[in-house]
């Protein structure tokens, strides 16, 4: 079996961002840098957490759509043969183990809501399905930031809804847990975090 390696992952990024050029792209970056600064502190392999950051998203390379890039994500590592990249595609937009907390359309036909669900709801999230999620809410397109303010990003973007409480507190239950683990904050380990905190959002 081929073996993922950060060139392929970089080389899938590239190709998504020509399909779909978007803020994203360097989002996805930054969220790389943020988990392989975090595993190293962690004592993963860095280096699998960084690719997992670079291409969480690579879903989006099907167009500008919501809920769908984690299944279409999903679908395409499977065809390429990276089921362990299939599953951070799914499993990053949803910490609480819940579908219904998603901030954004549902735009997913009724047979991938189906798949989805019953995905989610029977994975057992490892450490680095926990770390790209933490990763995802530390990363803007311009830089590092905290949880709370990515968190308001993407409710202003995106809107909320009666389940995004939860959301949020399974994201600062992560941010604890890894913190403990680490034993400092998460946001030591993000260069240039509090420059990015001065700029303001420009891609709302």
């Amino acid at each position: 079996m081929q073996k993922l390696t950060k060139e392929i992952a970089l080389n899938y990024l590239t190709e998504a961002s020509k399909l779909n050029p978007g803020p994203w792209v360097e989002h996805s970056k930054y969220v790389a840098q943020a988990a392989r600064n975090i595993a190293k502190k962690l004592k993963l392999d860095y280096e699998k957490a960084e690719i997992f950051g670079l291409i969480h998203d690579v879903g989006r390379r099907f167009g500008k759509t919501h809920m769908k890039h984690t299944i279409d994500g999903y679908h395409f590592f499977i065809k390429e043969g990276f089921p362990d990249a299939a599953k951070i595609c799914l499993t990053h937009s949803f910490p609480a183990k819940s579908i219904g907390d998603y901030a954004g359309k549902r735009d997913c036909s009724e047979k991938d809501h189906k798949f989805m669900k019953d995905f989610i709801s029977k994975t057992e999230y490892d450490i680095y399905d926990r770390l790209i999620q933490l990763c995802d809410s530390l990363a803007l397109p311009s830089g590092f930031t905290i949880v709370e303010r990515r968190l308001i990003d993407v409710a202003i973007r995106k809107g909320i809804n009666e389940n995004s409480v939860n959301r949020w507190k399974a994201y600062l239950e992560i941010q604890k847990d890894i913190e403990k683990k680490i034993g400092c904050s998460v946001y030591s380990l993000l260069p240039g975090i509090e420059e990015n905190l001065k700029k303001p959002i420009d891609y709302l």
